[in-house]
């Protein structure tokens, strides 16, 4: 589709592809108008959007440490100029531009949720950490999640039969939760080796243990690799997609690279084998590369992810590999620009 934007009163009005590059009068003024591709000028808003945001922060940082001073923030930001585990920057309508405008030209509705992308919580940080030893925290989420299914109040981890590595994990990260809120009350009760946790029950917290998490460690995973390759990006979480038989979907995590380049995972902290069908109905009606759909599936061992690569035109991977899984997405990426580059 076409845009254009009257620099003199401020019209806005989406034309026919035909009318790209063009010069017209402005339907409200009648002033001459240059007239731009969507995309494009979504992505030009997007990089001003983006250096506004860096500016903001320096000056916030100037404010209140002093000029030359950097805030934390400063120093953790990337290239785009936010903190990636403590902004609200990607929780906007513009930020997701790019992958309406990616759907709606395949004739796809959907319906994105910005809330969803927005790191100012705490549901990040335990994601991650979670998603970094889940081989040894997978028990405390159990148990957290069955108590929680079940209606009690409090639930109860031992650590009688662990290994002093493993028990000090356990108890940083249980601590770590009652810090960020994620339990009511904590209670590491030395003489009997074990720890007590006195549960919350918003919605938010609940729905977190019963999977959420997994989201969020992807997502996560996937901000890190696209800032440390420096590539652009539009994200998501969430987004419900309608298509023109009026079939509904889920995708857990979207990212759009450069406008045109989508990559979809599905985040499995269960079953997974029954969504082998629906993935695949997605990935095909998208057209999406079989490398850039991924499932990532907690637990799955790195042979078994091989081979059902290898049975079904989807990539499956587990939460500890999708670092390196991420990696090769990104390298591969490179490798296929700079050939076409060559040529």
């Amino acid at each position: 589709m076409t845009i254009l934007r009257c620099n003199k009163c401020g019209h806005l009005e989406e034309l026919p592809k035909e009318h790209v590059g063009g010069v017209m009068p402005c339907p409200r003024c009648g002033t001459s108008t240059q007239t731009y591709d969507t995309l494009l000028f979504i992505s030009k808003v997007l990089e001003k959007f983006f250096a506004t945001q860096t500016e903001l922060v320096r000056l916030r940082s100037s404010a209140a440490g002093g000029e030359g001073t950097p805030s934390s923030a400063v120093a953790a930001a990337g290239p785009q100029g936010f903190d990636l585990h403590n902004s609200g920057a990607l929780s906007t309508d513009l930020q997701h531009g790019p992958i309406q405008e990616w759907f709606q030209r395949r004739h796809i509705q959907v319906r994105t949720n910005p809330k969803a992308v927005d790191t100012t919580g705490f549901f990040d940080e335990v994601a991650v950490a979670i998603g970094k030893s889940n081989g040894v925290l997978k028990e405390v989420v159990d148990r957290i999640r069955f108590a929680q299914l079940k209606g009690f109040a409090t639930s109860t981890i031992h650590l009688d039969k662990k290994t002093p590595e493993d028990a000090r994990l356990i108890v940083d990260f249980c601590r770590q939760l009652y810090d960020y809120s994620f339990v009511a009350k904590y209670f590491h009760l030395r003489d009997e080796n074990r720890i007590r946790l006195v549960l919350q029950t918003a919605p938010a917290i609940r729905e977190f243990f019963n999977g959420d998490w997994l989201e969020w460690h992807v997502f996560m995973g996937l901000l890190e690799s696209a800032r440390h390759h420096g590539r652009r990006y539009s994200c998501a979480r969430n987004l419900v997609i309608t298509l023109q038989n009026d079939a509904t979907y889920e995708l857990d995590v979207f990212f759009l690279f450069d406008g045109n380049r989508p990559v979809c995972i599905e985040c499995k902290s269960g079953e997974f084998r029954q969504d082998i069908d629906r993935c695949l109905t997605l990935r095909k009606r998208l057209g999406i590369r079989r490398e850039d759909f991924i499932l990532c599936a907690v637990g799955l061992v790195p042979e078994q992810a091989a081979g059902l690569s290898s049975m079904y035109e989807l990539t499956f991977c587990n939460e500890r590999d999708l670092p390196e899984r991420l990696a090769q997405l990104f390298e591969a990426r490179l490798e296929s620009r700079q050939t076409a580059a060559a040529r």
